[in-house]
């Protein structure tokens, strides 16, 4: 398999040149500020279309057919002023500033006796050789998976649910490992979790899943509750680097923070590193108060193969869309130096 080096590390991916980006403030430091967060963040607010009561754990990625001069593609959660949770496409020229179709994504069924969903959120999205596919938590019998690819963002077609329920945080990696194509997910039950730990699973066809491993369990402080797979899985030589939630059960109810982990690269339920310290936290006041306080939660990456800066969209408060900037190099680092 062909990398293309970078500043220090090597990346399995795209040249992003024009990768949303900012700076580290001058004001901070490596030590104190591993990622920043974006100086005019929240970039997507909560009332962008136009019943939108929130906008929030949503999944971007490079849109290969830049229509329009569109540079990147997206699946959005938008929760409804009923409080209905679905999924929107949008599209974006600079990966900051967003047009969100108003009307929920109608997706066409590849099976017409594919059971209808009661709600859908918390989508991830990935190109995977010639479409991008896109997995969710899906109201059926209780929230499980749901799947569904686009070559366009213009049609969608779904597919069989992945998962029996309960399961959440489905994030398919960008290649097979070996013959299988494959993802994490979180076992869960029908209400708000108070568990949580993250499983593999592998599938020659995207439909019968199986070989189930055991990847990660809650490991005291702020992930002592409950882990989850945030965005999908980036390939570096290093491992897959893993950006994940974890959760704590506070006097207040649960705090969401997010960190990293390196996975084996061919065994990705082994753990190579895993920190014990958080990378980003709630602090800034749009991830402290929102429908759910305390909540920084972590869906999608963009990473440039070339210079190793990477971008994460997350969800704040459950109610609008934040970006934190960091480099590929330095994570990886900080995930070695600081691993349990």
């Amino acid at each position: 398999m062909l990398y293309l080096i970078m500043s220090k590390y090597i990346i399995n991916g795209s040249s992003l040149p024009d990768i949303p980006w900012e700076d580290r403030p001058s004001s901070s430091d490596l030590e104190k500020d591993l990622m920043w967060r974006y100086s005019k963040n929240p970039i997507i607010p909560r009332d962008l279309t136009l019943r939108s009561n929130s906008i929030f754990n949503s999944a971007v990625v490079p849109f290969k057919g830049q229509e329009a001069g569109f540079r990147y593609a997206g699946v959005f959660r938008c929760d409804d002023t009923a409080r209905h949770m679905d999924i929107h496409a949008g599209k974006s020229k600079d990966g900051i500033n967003w047009v969100i179709e108003d009307e929920p994504i109608k997706f066409i069924k590849t099976d017409p006796e594919l059971p209808d969903s009661d709600y859908k959120y918390d989508p991830r999205v990935i190109f995977i050789e010639d479409r991008y596919y896109i997995i969710w938590c899906n109201g059926y019998c209780g929230p499980c998976l749901g799947m569904a690819y686009t070559y366009d963002f213009e049609k969608f077609y779904q597919m069989e649910n992945p998962m029996m329920p309960y399961n959440r945080n489905g994030a398919l990696f960008p290649r097979k490992i070996g013959k299988n194509y494959a993802m994490y997910s979180r076992p869960s039950d029908s209400g708000h979790t108070p568990f949580g730990d993250i499983w593999y699973s592998e599938s020659p066809d995207f439909i019968y899943w199986g070989k189930h491993r055991h990847v990660m369990s809650p490991n005291g402080g702020w992930q002592s509750t409950k882990v989850g797979a945030g965005p999908c899985p980036i390939e570096t030589t290093e491992g897959w680097l893993v950006f994940y939630h974890g959760v704590l059960t506070s006097c207040n109810g649960f705090v969401y923070a997010f960190s990293a982990a390196l996975m084996d690269i061919d065994k990705p339920w082994k753990v190579i590193a895993r920190p014990r310290p958080y990378i980003i936290n709630p602090r800034e006041i749009y991830e402290l108060a929102g429908d759910v306080p305390n909540v920084t939660f972590p869906v999608a990456s963009l990473v440039d193969k070339d210079t190793g800066k990477v971008a994460i969209y997350y969800g704040c408060a459950d109610t609008v869309t934040g970006l934190v900037f960091g480099k590929i190099d330095e994570i990886i680092d900080w995930v070695k130096k600081n691993k349990m």
